[in-house]
This record gives structure tokens, C-alpha cells and sequence, in this order.
């Protein structure tokens, strides 16, 4: 029987490219993934941060704000997901205005 240890999350196949991670208090930033440990603290480069809108602070707007090398504590991070071939959809559980 082995006693290798495997992570549910693998983001060795991320690393060099574009993450967006968001972060416990409802940060998001995007930037390069150039680390992590087993703790998930992850390094990022050439980070973005998304800034919230000041009259919905639950709601991020598209303005963003340069960060540089950053590194995200591991309990702070909630999601780390590739920037590239995804998109943003609206929400499905939203009720559907009615046409006419």
C-alpha cells in the first residue's frame, strides 16, 4: 500500500499562466501563478486587483488596481480558477423579465 499523499487540488499545471483568485472578504485579483504550497499560499505576478463598487461593496466593478508580486495567504483563498477559456455569463437564477 502507498502512503503518497495527493492534493485535490493541483495547480502545478498553472503555474506561469493567468489566475483569478478570490479571497475570503470578497477580493478578487487575477495575475501569473509563479508558486503555492500545501498550505494553498499561492504567489501571483503582474496582479490585478478588482475594486468593488462603492454603493454595493458585495459587488466587484471592472475597474482594477496594480498590485505587482503578491503573495495570498492560504486561509484567505477561496477560488483559484484559469483565466484562460472561461467567461463571464449571467446569472440563471436570477428571475427572467418577461417579453411582451
Amino acid at each position: 500500500m502507498a502512503n503518497k499523499k495527493e492534493n485535490a487540488l493541483d495547480l502545478a499545471k498553472f503555474i506561469d499562466k493567468g489566475v483569478l483568485v478570490k479571497l475570503a472578504g470578497g477580493r478578487e485579483v487575477t495575475g501569473i501563478l509563479k508558486g503555492y504550497d500545501q498550505l494553498l499560499n499561492v504567489v501571483l505576478d503582474e496582479t490585478q486587483e478588482y475594486l468593488r463598487d462603492p454603493e454595493d461593496p458585495l459587488s466587484v466593478t471592472d475597474q482594477t488596481r496594480t498590485l505587482g508580486l503578491v503573495v495570498c495567504r492560504g486561509t484567505a483563498v477561496m477560488l483559484v480558477a484559469p483565466t484562460a477559456g472561461t467567461e463571464q455569463i449571467s446569472n440563471p437564477f436570477l428571475p427572467q423579465e418577461e417579453a411582451e
